[in-house]
């Protein structure tokens, strides 16, 4: 099988990936850069391709972050290693090691009064002319991120259909890994979703129609609310603890289970019973996942020494009496 094209590999490849319900856009467009390398170099079959080109094509790539680095190092290295799985290759060509992630900072994490300043700044941008009632769309958005916890795609993706404003669900399609779920919201998310359904019912009916654009035809791109929410935040001037990264808006949705977390702790919930039900509401297929939101932090520090000393109360004073 030497002759197989690198072409045709990639293809089967991002069939089995998407077969197993992954999404695999992102590395779909990693891969795009490998065959456009390889093709420069008019190698066509998988067999041509050698350590020293993969070696080359990654340091061709403008990656200055390791993390960036090791992500398309990564995808490259289950492409090969699943063709050798399938008995296409005898060894992966990979030979380039990860490179060393030396710092690791926390995420941002919005507290209340700060995702009530950004939600504000964004309700008050002006519209321009490709993009009428920017503000509310932005605001809605991003209050979706921070209020339910969505991912940025989550939210854009949503269609009229997927707002169920009887039962107050909204139905989350094509998550990751392609799965759905339905997501429940109260009183204040309510009201948006109401707001902006009889926006888009003004102009469109069908249920299948996006719930949030500006062209009438395509959902808004989350790189487009990116954008927006970093030109917002620098508008905010956020302070910035030592060890934190700047913020990103991803961190919404961090935030989100950072929150529960604490009113939980605050509540006198143990956490660890319900952190199932906030990995089911998150739309991860284990607690393990949403682990990784759950980084610590001074209020949940705070949270954790108080419920300790309350466990611990009695055994101290049982020993000093």
């Amino acid at each position: 099988m030497s002759g197989v094209t690198l072409n045709a590999v990639v293809e089967r490849f991002l069939r089995h990936k998407r077969a197993l319900g992954r999404k695999y856009q992102s590395e779909e467009r990693e891969l795009q850069l490998l065959l456009h390398y390889a093709e420069q170099r008019g190698v066509t079959a998988l067999g041509e391709i050698t350590p020293a080109m993969l070696e080359d094509f990654l340091a061709s790539r403008p990656r200055s972050r390791p993390r960036s680095f090791n992500h398309l190092r990564g995808v490259v290295a289950c492409l090969f290693d699943w063709a050798v799985s399938q008995q296409i290759l005898e060894n992966s060509p990979l030979r380039t090691r990860r490179r060393r992630v030396t710092t690791w900072r926390l995420p941002f994490v919005f507290d209340t009064t700060q995702a009530r300043q950004l939600l504000r700044t964004a309700a008050a941008l002006p519209d321009n002319p490709r993009a009428r009632e920017r503000g509310l769309t932005y605001h809605c958005i991003l209050a979706l991120c921070y209020g339910l916890g969505l991912r940025a795609g989550e939210a854009c993706g949503l269609h009229l259909g997927d707002v169920d404003l009887e039962r107050d669900v909204l139905v989350v399609r094509g998550g990751k890994f392609g799965k759905s779920r339905l997501v429940p919201f109260g009183p204040r998310i309510a009201e948006l979703l109401s707001q902006q359904v009889q926006r888009r019912q003004s102009t469109a009916v069908d249920a299948h129609a996006p719930l949030f654009t500006f062209d009438g035809r395509t959902c808004v791109h989350p790189g487009t609310v990116s954008q927006v929410f970093h030109h917002l935040v620098a508008r905010l001037d956020l302070p910035l603890r030592d060890g934190v990264s700047p913020p990103r808006l991803h961190d919404l949705r961090h935030s989100f289970a950072v929150g529960r977390l604490l009113r939980w702790y605050r509540e006198g919930v143990d956490p660890s019973a319900r952190l199932h039900h906030l990995s089911t509401f998150l739309g991860h297929v284990d607690p393990s996942s949403t682990a990784v939101y759950l980084k610590m932090t001074p209020e949940l520090l705070q949270e954790a020494n108080r419920r300790f000393e309350s466990f611990a109360r009695p055994v101290w004073e049982e020993a000093l009496s």
